[in-house]
């Protein structure tokens, strides 16, 4: 019965289009009117737009300590991807629900949400506090407020769970990620006096095998941690645009390249060498024929690594909740790696679904997940009672 609760949660919840550059108002009201529904407030935090808001509220117990449950509410766009149902309509086939959204990760918002009356029934002696953001899938950037009102609260939960699909197993790190638009401006001429002019590509061409020469450097010598698949911080170069015509020297090139690093590599140093190798090429290179031309980087991607110990408290306790004794770091960034850093909580990745069904099309959760999620928060209610 919790679970055909739960499965009708979710189908409301993946009813709400919520694609990160869409509003996410209309499911963050459904789930404060949900929770007014068992007298429990919710705290709206909205971005600048109004358009769009973070949502917490806490359960039982004193107001201090506690555990976090955290969840992303957006999507991510379906354009041009091929489904054999509306993604926006949760459709069961052969014990699989599927619709955006529905592993990544609504499928655990809703089995939390359908484990609210019992969390009120249950006279908890720690607080069960109810974390859920937005704009997560474009770079971390909604959480932002969530977590100041959480420092302003000083509630100091004991830890954090960010249920992202992880086929409830049990995550204790992940890379960070640093992306960067870089632009070159270049200075144009004909290309019979090319010699004149600063290639604007052909700088970004320099600039780029620099930054895929430290990509080598990291993997050769690291830091590394042989947890992960791939051991070491990585950079890469994944768009490129630039020249109009092919008679003129270009004096515009753009790219964006990123850097997936571990926590306990410093993306900062890794930023010192590329910016410092840019202002060589405008000085000794670029400048000597035109000093209108200049490279300059924009952030726009910012999120830190996360890595806890597998000893501490937490971890064993979700194990024991489980079963289970492995753990994991996974490839794919999260919210979790923000709770740790800002808040300094011991914070662990552990959802329903799995990752490899996230933002493909025929996006689906198993029920089975459903259920093994559902009795993972049914155990934990019961070590708060």
């Amino acid at each position: 019965m919790i679970e055909k609760n739960s499965i009708e949660i979710l189908r409301k919840l993946v009813g709400f289009d919520t694609t990160s550059f869409k509003s996410n108002l209309d499911l963050i009201k459904f789930i404060e009117n949900y929770l007014n529904g068992f007298n429990i407030k919710s705290e709206l935090i909205y971005d600048e737009t109004k358009n769009k808001a973070n949502l917490f509220a806490t359960i039982g117990g004193d107001a201090k300590g506690g555990i976090v449950l955290s969840g992303h509410t957006d999507v991510v766009p379906i354009k041009n991807q091929k489904w054999s149902s509306d993604p926006f309509t949760l459709t069961e086939r052969d014990n699989k629900l599927f619709g955006r959204g529905s592993s990544d990760m609504k499928g655990f918002i809703a089995v939390v949400l359908s484990r609210v009356s019992k969390m009120v029934e249950t006279k908890l002696n720690k607080p069960i506090h109810l974390a859920f953001s937005y704009d997560e899938e474009i770079g971390c950037v909604g959480v932002h407020g969530l977590l100041d009102l959480i420092e302003k609260k000083s509630i100091n939960p004991e830890f954090c769970i960010v249920g992202e699909p992880t086929s409830m197993e049990v995550v204790i790190g992940h890379k960070g990620k640093h992306a960067y638009g870089v632009k070159v401006d270049g200075f144009s001429c004909h290309s019979g006096q090319a010699p004149y002019g600063v290639n604007a590509i052909n700088y970004a061409a320099k600039l780029i095998t620099f930054i895929e020469q430290l990509n080598k450097e990291k993997s050769k010598i690291g830091p590394f941690d042989n947890e992960y698949e791939i051991p070491y911080s990585t950079l890469h170069t994944g768009l490129i645009n630039g020249g109009t015509i092919l008679n003129i020297v270009p004096n515009l090139c753009q790219f964006e390249f990123e850097i997936r690093h571990l926590a306990e590599d410093d993306p900062k140093e890794i930023m010192q060498r590329i910016h410092q190798y840019a202002e060589e090429l405008i000085a000794n290179e670029m400048h000597k024929i035109s000093s209108k031309t200049n490279i300059t980087f924009a952030e726009k991607i910012n999120y830190p690594g996360l890595n806890i110990s597998e000893t501490i408290n937490p971890v064993k306790q979700v194990k024991d909740i489980l079963n289970d004794t492995k753990h994991k770091k996974v490839i794919f960034g999260t919210e979790g790696g923000l709770f740790k850093k800002k808040l300094n909580i011991p914070t662990i990745v552990c959802g329903p679904g799995s990752i490899n069904q996230a933002h493909k099309p025929d996006e689906y959760i198993a029920i089975e997940q459903m259920e093994k999620g559902g009795k993972f928060i049914d155990k934990l209610i019961s070590n708060y009672s």
